[in-house]
């Protein structure tokens, strides 16, 4: 159980991780927390400090990494790919994730990045709801694990995502 504390740490690493358009609110990212499909995995340093976290959503039929960041000094450490790992071992159901387009060399990296933990980059378009009010839709694409995925197969999940993650009716 993610305590008060530990929420406070990742959410820090989350805000120095990623643009304010692919993380919500403090409030709105705690509340997650209530959600029966929402969970967070941690990597703590020798003196109990959270460096490294997963978030994810575990459905039905297939699970979703939604973000996962190392404190930035000591990314390349191997922590990230150890929690995705993880993450991918604890069931037999398919993972998706959302990344930028590979158009700098920071998304080539990060695509590369998971490229080599097994997922697929699929190419078919994917646009992010917005997670905060007044912020526009995001162009990303969607990778996958352990196969690449048609759109069509995409579809259902897709739908989970739409409603459950990003709360779209």
């Amino acid at each position: 159980m993610i305590n008060e504390h530990d929420f406070s740490e990742i959410y820090a690493i989350m805000e120095s991780s990623f643009p304010a358009s692919e993380c919500r609110t403090f409030a709105g990212q705690k509340a997650l927390l209530k959600h029966p499909s929402y969970r967070i995995i941690t990597e703590k340093n020798e003196q109990g400090n959270i460096v490294a976290f997963l978030a994810g959503w575990e459905f039905e039929h297939f699970r979703f990494v939604e973000h996962i960041a190392v404190d930035s000094r000591i990314r390349g450490g191997g922590l990230g790919k150890k929690l995705v790992s993880r993450f991918i071992s604890r069931s037999d159901q398919p993972v998706v994730l959302e990344v930028e387009p590979p158009v700098d060399e920071w998304s080539q990296r990060r695509i590369g990045f998971y490229e080599r933990l097994g997922f697929h980059l699929n190419h078919f378009e994917y646009v992010q709801p917005p997670l905060r009010e007044g912020q526009a839709d995001l162009r990303l694409q969607i990778m996958s694990y352990p196969d690449a995925l048609a759109e069509s197969a995409f579809a259902p999940f897709k739908e989970i995502l739409y409603t459950e993650v990003y709360g779209l009716k």
